[in-house]
């Protein structure tokens, strides 16, 4: 009986350290992730995305391993990619709420457009959204809202001469996001969807009178050579999400877990302060004599239109009476109500359907 449960003790000792094995062994095995960013024409898929996750290998002593595409590289248009993440394809993705609005309302919320104008305030509003966005990745996408950061803001850029926001009724303007549609409706132009490398040859053709998009993006894809009037107006931020597969991050250890989030952290960190130089420095390279980028650096030669403060009180009607007007009524009233104590409260507004 004796040696029957020394038998037992050593054959559950040899079980446990088996286990044990191959736990430090699981452990101990790095971490592969196949990731999907922005675009590579712009600065921050080759001065953010794509260096952080190049070269995590090498910061994490390869307890993790990335690989990563750019939307232009896969031929995506970026309305597609979270059902990619979702079913597996990617492990972590980059890309705009407004792609995936289509889903649930709750998705614009925020980047709603025209009610803020300055990048300290969209912060806020960034904050303020997180737990909503972290939920509705869950149960929409099966994903871990990790990151939320922004594109320089976003402007109009028109063909032909305007002067101010009253110029913009009856124009065709290119929208990416639904919420953008509602603000150029609620001016009395009308929203045209035109994907971002289309928008050159559509300004060119007349398809569109105007187009919205970020500042530096509008300089790295040369917009200048179709538009020449840039309206200061901020519409929206572009802002963006990084979200993890939630198969891939449950995956994960504790441990690697937080790393990762720390990391993660830090990068959103710095595509914020980036950001907030880039808007001023997109501006100058497209409008003025100098381009702060560099002396070799072309000059987009386009006119720069700054709003008045009419054009702002018609810009606040519009965004309370017209853009969270319609949000509210898309999202229903309990998105509505968690949005006015959430985000709301950050920039004094409400939404509510009419």
């Amino acid at each position: 009986m004796l040696k029957s449960l020394k038998s037992v003790g050593v054959a559950a000792g040899f079980a446990t350290a088996l286990a044990m094995g191959a736990s430090a062994q699981a452990a101990d095995a790095p971490t592969k992730m196949s990731v999907i960013g922005t675009w590579n024409s712009m600065t921050n898929y080759n001065d953010r995305e794509a260096p952080f996750w190049r070269g995590i290998a090498k910061k994490t002593k390869g307890g993790v391993i990335a690989t990563i595409g750019s939307y232009s590289e896969f031929g995506l248009k970026g309305f597609e990619v979270m059902r990619m993440l979702k079913s597996g394809v990617f492990d972590y993705a980059y890309g705009l709420p407004g792609y995936v609005a289509a889903e649930n309302a709750v998705f614009e919320g925020g980047d709603l457009s025209s009610v803020t104008q300055d990048i300290v305030t969209q912060r806020k509003v960034a904050e303020a959204s997180f737990p909503t966005l972290e939920k509705a990745f869950a149960k929409y996408y099966n994903a871990k809202l990790l990151q939320l950061y922004p594109f320089p803001s976003q402007i109009l850029y028109c063909k032909n001469p305007i002067s101010g926001i009253a110029d913009l009724k009856g124009k065709k303007i290119r929208v990416y996001a639904t919420s953008l549609g509602d603000f150029v409706e609620g001016v009395g132009g009308t929203s045209v969807t035109v994907s971002f490398g289309e928008v050159i040859p559509a300004l060119e053709k007349g398809v569109v009178d105007c187009a919205i998009t970020g500042t530096m993006s509008a300089y790295t894809a040369k917009w200048y050579q179709a538009a020449k009037y840039v309206y200061s107006m901020r519409v929206g931020w572009g802002l963006a999400f990084g979200a993890m597969n939630m198969d891939k991050w449950n995956s994960m250890s504790e441990t690697q877990q937080t790393d990762m989030k720390a990391r993660l952290d830090t990068l959103t960190d710095e595509m914020w302060a980036a950001t907030a130089k880039e808007d001023d420095v997109a501006i100058a390279c497209l409008t003025s004599n100098e381009c702060p980028i560099g002396k070799d650096a072309p000059l987009g030669g386009m006119t720069l239109v700054e709003p008045t403060e009419a054009d702002l009180a018609a810009r606040d009607k519009v965004a309370n009476d017209v853009v969270l007007a319609r949000w509210a009524e898309r999202c229903g009233k309990e998105c509505a109500d968690n949005w006015n104590a959430t985000v709301g409260k950050v920039l004094n507004m409400k939404a509510v359907a009419k």
